[in-house]
């Protein structure tokens, strides 16, 4: 049995900034160590919730164009490593539902 802590994914969130997607997307970049199998955003102006995932890395996934359609001030990010190491595709959880 262990007896430490297991940290595998990663989370990153920005408040209160117009470019919370692209932000997200950077600290996203920065965690990935913490989580190579998949990655998603949810963003939300106040109003409308808008979200992106996929499977890969973050690189893989986003792109300026799809992140100029995350709008919105407040954005939560996730990349996600894979603990069970079976293979399988793994869609990743819904931030916001």
């Amino acid at each position: 049995m262990q007896h430490y802590p297991k940290h595998y994914c990663g989370v990153f969130g920005v408040y209160g900034h117009p470019n919370a997607a692209e932000l997200t997307y950077y600290g996203l970049y920065a965690l990935q160590h913490r989580g190579q199998e998949s990655a998603g955003i949810v963003t939300c102006d106040g109003r409308q919730f808008r979200e992106f995932k996929g499977m890969g890395l973050v690189s893989q996934i986003f792109n300026g164009e799809m992140l100029h359609g995350l709008v919105g001030g407040m954005a939560v990010g996730h990349t996600r490593y894979n603990l069970s190491r079976k293979g399988r595709y793994f869609k990743p959880p819904s931030i916001a539902k």
